[in-house]
């Protein structure tokens, strides 16, 4: 088998069709077929059926196009690392960035790659951690920042370069509560809306230790997004409380509460162990730590 007929099996199987996969690929569509059919023939087993006018894959196809994937995806990290890269740096990064995360290295991530590598390709894709993890091993991105305590341990996920940031119940400084003068108790800040992004099971077990079982997020989180900075506008401007980082909250203070939230967000690079790195995830190697540094952020070993 060749590497191109893997790449001709993975696009079909992401399209699904004979006449889109051979005007991608830029090929008829009979030598489209006599590639697949020279694959199976080698492999041992048919990689599709028909389902009336497409295709899908059989069984046995699904166990290949993982396996695929990876050898054409590392088949183009080493070709880039073949092209001598360096601080001029070509070929492309696509990194995934989860809501606290995405709030705090989106802008920093951009303007390096803007100054110092104008050429490279870079791809931000936004959204909830459990979704980022999903492309991640699709190989449709090369790396995540993403909320660590979300990521169940598993063996072809490596986590790396973790981090943690302070983190508790922000308000703007006026907020009735700040009037007090004195901590606050759940009963009281349940009176106010509560915002928040999605919260791993971790997370909720801390806030249920320490103030009862009406601070479970289901419960408590009347307000719930992916999108940190739009919470925190929120907060901003009404007497919603956000739970989130103290670092994406410019203008927000801690709410003092009773007793002590003493809680912080735990972040983390995300790979798949057993692919090449994308030659240009150096960079974010290299800077993450600076970056994060400006944050207040502490390294957990």
């Amino acid at each position: 088998m060749t590497l191109v007929q893997l790449k001709h099996f993975v696009v079909l199987a992401e399209l699904g069709s004979y006449v889109q996969a051979s005007a991608a690929l830029y090929l008829t569509q009979p030598a489209l077929t006599r590639s697949i059919q020279a694959l199976e023939e080698e492999l041992g087993g048919p990689l599709f059926d028909r389902i009336g006018r497409r295709i899908g894959l059989t069984p046995f196809g699904h166990e290949v196009l993982s396996r695929a994937r990876r050898l054409v995806a590392d088949a183009e990290s080493l070709k880039q690392a073949g092209k001598g890269l360096h601080a001029g740096l070509v070929g492309s990064l696509r990194i995934g960035l989860s809501s606290g995360p995405g709030a705090l290295l989106s802008t920093p991530l951009m303007q390096h790659m803007a100054q110092h590598h104008p050429r490279l390709h870079l791809q931000i894709s936004r959204g909830n951690t459990s979704v980022l993890i999903d492309e991640l091993r699709e190989q449709h991105l090369d790396a995540l920042v993403v909320d660590a305590r979300s990521v169940r341990p598993s063996a072809d996920l490596a986590v790396s370069q973790v981090f943690e940031l302070a983190a508790g119940f922000l308000v703007r400084p006026d907020h009735p509560l700040m009037q007090r003068g004195q901590p606050v108790g759940i009963e009281d800040a349940l009176a106010f809306p509560v915002a928040s992004t999605p919260l791993s099971d971790e997370v909720a077990r801390i806030l249920i230790s320490r103030y009862g079982p009406q601070a479970n997020p289901d419960d408590m989180v009347t307000l719930r997004s992916d999108e940190t900075l739009s919470l925190v506008e929120v907060a901003r401007g009404s007497d919603a409380i956000v739970l989130t980082i103290n670092a994406a909250a410019p203008g927000l203070v801690q709410l003092p509460m009773s007793p002590p939230l003493a809680a912080t967000a735990r972040f983390g690079l995300v790979t798949l162990a057993q692919r090449q790195p994308a030659p240009a995830l150096r960079i974010l190697r290299e800077q993450l730590p600076s970056w994060v540094a400006g944050y207040g952020a502490t390294a957990v070993a």
